[in-house]
């Protein structure tokens, strides 16, 4: 039996990259895991499929954040699914990047702090009544929320940062019922998202000059720090921002 057996995990942005990693990862971990994705049914699908296909237990979750209501048409959805509450939140879903700050608009900067911020809050906020004492919650991060070596990317690195301070303080609320919150802090990591960056030679020579191990990340990287802070050997760490960026903050 895995180690996270008769558990019900929720992962936010779910369908690919990093979220995708994490679901398969606490399946593979014995975990029944509610795939979210905001558009991209096929690819939240795709992901169920992988993780049955290897023997674990999933189903998709499609709620599109960032509008008013979001965080009541989540879970809404979800108890429809789920059987019981909720052991472990991982909120990972976001806009990935912003434009500078001479570049970026009102309605960009609103859009960005209403999917990367106000919705984990809230979902945070409906589901606490939902997740079972003793649970994990899991906040994804940014190691730019404590660097300024793109600068250009202002506004979600301030995003990131409200996010930390939603795990510290959070966990302040939900430890007298032995949940824990923490944040986790990926660096460059090989998605979707970084293609643009990565896909030609001397932005990937770029990336891997900023680790102090010399490479990018992969989403298994961030997955294997998540799936130890859910389990129980993760228990006594709490309100933690943990950096899972290769050394690059170094």
């Amino acid at each position: 039996m895995g180690v996270l057996t008769g558990r019900t995990a929720l992962v936010t942005g779910a369908s690919r990259g990093i979220g995708r990693g994490i679901a398969e990862r606490l399946a593979r971990d014995g975990a029944r895991v509610a795939v979210h994705y905001g558009r991209n049914e096929t690819a939240a699908k795709e992901t169920v499929a992988a993780i049955e296909k290897e023997g674990g237990s999933a189903f998709a979750l499609g709620v599109e954040l960032g509008a008013p209501g979001d965080a009541e048409a989540l879970w809404e959805e979800f108890d429809r699914h789920a059987d019981g509450g909720l052991d472990i939140l991982v909120n990972n879903a976001g806009i990935g990047s912003t434009r500078p700050i001479e570049q970026l608009e009102e309605r960009e900067f609103d859009a960005v702090f209403a999917v990367n911020v106000k919705a984990p809050f809230f979902i945070l906020k409906h589901g606490m009544p939902r997740l079972r004492d003793g649970g994990r919650v899991v906040n994804v991060s940014s190691g730019l929320a404590r660097t300024a070596v793109m600068p250009d990317n202002m506004a979600y690195a301030m995003t990131k940062a409200a996010l930390d301070v939603l795990s510290r303080d959070l966990s302040k609320v939900l430890g007298p019922r032995g949940i824990t919150v923490n944040s986790v802090a990926p660096g460059i990591i090989d998605t979707d998202n970084t293609a643009p960056l990565l896909s030609s030679p001397g932005g990937r020579r770029q990336a891997e000059a900023i680790s102090a191990l010399g490479g990018v990340g992969e989403p298994a990287e961030v997955a294997d720090v998540v799936a130890f802070l859910v389990s129980d050997a993760g228990r006594w760490v709490t309100g933690s921002w943990v950096d899972v960026t290769g050394g690059s903050l170094t």
